[in-house]
């Protein structure tokens, strides 16, 4: 009998145990994201948003925003394919910069990275490594073959043409935006 309820009472313990562990950890933490499938390219809505240019900078920044529209929560782990083509000629591919940690991206949630590109001066003559459009094509981390092209829009949303006049964007790591 003694037995049965030492048996009983570290069953309780470990019980106990168990759930606070969860409750510190949070459902939102790296730690329970490896309870999730990776986030795919087709599971997310992309968003490309060309900020307005500072006076005398040849930087010119963007944003890109990513939303899960999945059934439900993915791990987005690194950082995502960006590249601006110019038809089947020069291109250019964002690098990403810094230490991307895992995201637990609920159903809804919304992840963003910070881009930065050279831009070219208006009136600039064509460059063999200058790149003019208005569509990007992305994919999430690890799912490079489900690319998918996103329109590049200013910060009221009307369509605008990327002039990059380098082989290479800057990317900051994806961060879980505030809601």
């Amino acid at each position: 009998m003694r037995r049965r309820s030492l048996l009983a009472a570290v069953a309780a313990a470990l019980t106990l145990t168990v759930a606070a562990g969860v409750a510190l950890t949070g459902c939102g933490s790296a730690r329970m994201a490896a309870l999730h499938a990776n986030c795919t390219t087709k599971g997310l809505r992309w968003k490309l948003t060309v900020l307005k240019k500072k006076p005398h900078s040849e930087q010119r920044e963007a944003r890109l925003s990513i939303a899960n529209k999945g059934a439900g929560p993915c791990v987005f782990h690194g950082f995502p394919a960006f590249e601006v083509h110019l038809g089947k000629g020069p291109e250019s591919d964002a690098r990403g910069h810094g230490k991307a940690l895992p995201i637990d991206l609920g159903r809804g949630g919304t992840v963003t990275a910070a881009l930065r590109y050279r831009d070219c001066p208006t009136g600039t003559p064509p460059d063999p490594i200058m790149v003019t459009n208005d569509l990007a094509v992305v994919s999430a981390p690890r799912d490079y073959p489900g690319r998918q092209a996103v329109v590049a829009r200013d910060e009221k949303g009307k369509r605008l043409r990327m002039t990059v006049c380098a082989d290479r964007i800057w990317m900051d790591p994806p961060r879980e935006a505030a809601e």
